[in-house]
């Protein structure tokens, strides 16, 4: 399945890089679990059919009687009809706009440490109100309605702040990325998987040049040479505990066969996977 790349897909050419945006989204036939790489947090105010986003670590699903406030990154989205439609109004805020609002309106705070990439927001009768008047500047001029939006992005905020208190605006704040923790995160869960470098990068949000620039700033060795490095030395320490043979490990980090894995091995620690296995089973 092709990834979705929103809001891009949304934009014509002469709208990119808008700070703020508001989409009319409808279908009239489910999709389930389409990729979705969201490039900017979005509020997705459901107001026709069910949503359900799976995140890399946990899901949530909501009705028309609920609203979502998505973290950008990568997920799964699944979206189901109510009598033959789904419809939903997505609004659209680059971090700049959020960054601004929180600096203007609220103390600085440290971020949720558990960081959750959702805030299920309750509809009410202010929330049905606001999002008709969203409608009705749609149709306005662009110059004119870029204010409105302005004004309108900082209504419903300040709506939800009062609405939600010190929870809402620690989620907010948990929004503005800290790229050197989270590409570090990223990087730290998945040494020890079988997943390439292009796949890697790809949950960074990056390109596989941007992420091998990016990763030699911040550890001073090339990705493949660390990773592989960090991936022996787990397979050293898996072999140790006697446990597995060397063809029942070498998949599970990264190497398409036993021969390369074995080779590499041995370049590293100097004897090959198959003797450090009988090295521990003679020591049991």
């Amino acid at each position: 399945m092709a990834i979705e790349n929103i809001p891009e897909i949304f934009l014509k050419n002469d709208k990119k890089n808008q700070d703020l945006f508001v989409y009319d989204f409808k279908m009239t036939s489910d999709v389930v679990k389409s990729k979705v790489n969201l490039s900017m947090n979005m509020f997705s105010f459901l107001q026709v059919g069910k949503k359900q986003v799976h995140f890399a670590d946990t899901s949530i699903a909501v009705n028309k009687q609920q609203s979502l406030l998505i973290k950008k990154g990568n997920s799964l989205w699944t979206e189901l009809l109510d009598n033959d439609i789904y419809y939903c109004k997505l609004f659209f805020f680059s971090e700049k706009k959020l960054q601004e609002f929180l600096n203007k309106h609220t103390d600085s705070i440290p971020s949720n440490k558990d960081e959750i990439p959702y805030f299920v927001i309750e509809n009410d009768a202010y929330i049905i109100s606001y999002l008709n008047t969203l409608s009705t500047i749609s149709t306005e001029p662009s110059c004119f309605m870029k204010n409105l939006l302005s004004v309108k992005f900082e209504e419903i905020m300040l709506y939800l702040i009062n609405k939600y208190g010190n929870k809402f605006e620690l989620y907010l704040h948990s929004l503005i990325s800290k790229e050197a923790s989270l590409f570090q995160n990223v990087i730290e869960r998945n040494v020890n998987s079988n997943l390439k470098l292009e796949e890697i990068a790809f949950l960074c949000n990056m390109s596989l040049s941007t992420f091998k620039r990016h990763f030699k700033r911040e550890y001073n060795i090339a990705p493949g040479k660390w990773l592989q490095d960090k991936r022996l030395q787990k397979a050293k320490e898996t072999l140790q505990e006697g446990n597995l043979n060397p063809s029942d490990i070498y998949l599970d980090f990264g190497y398409n066969n036993l021969s390369n894995f074995s080779i590499a091995f041995k370049n590293k620690f100097g004897i090959s996977p198959k003797e450090m296995r009988q090295l521990s089973e003679n020591t049991l």
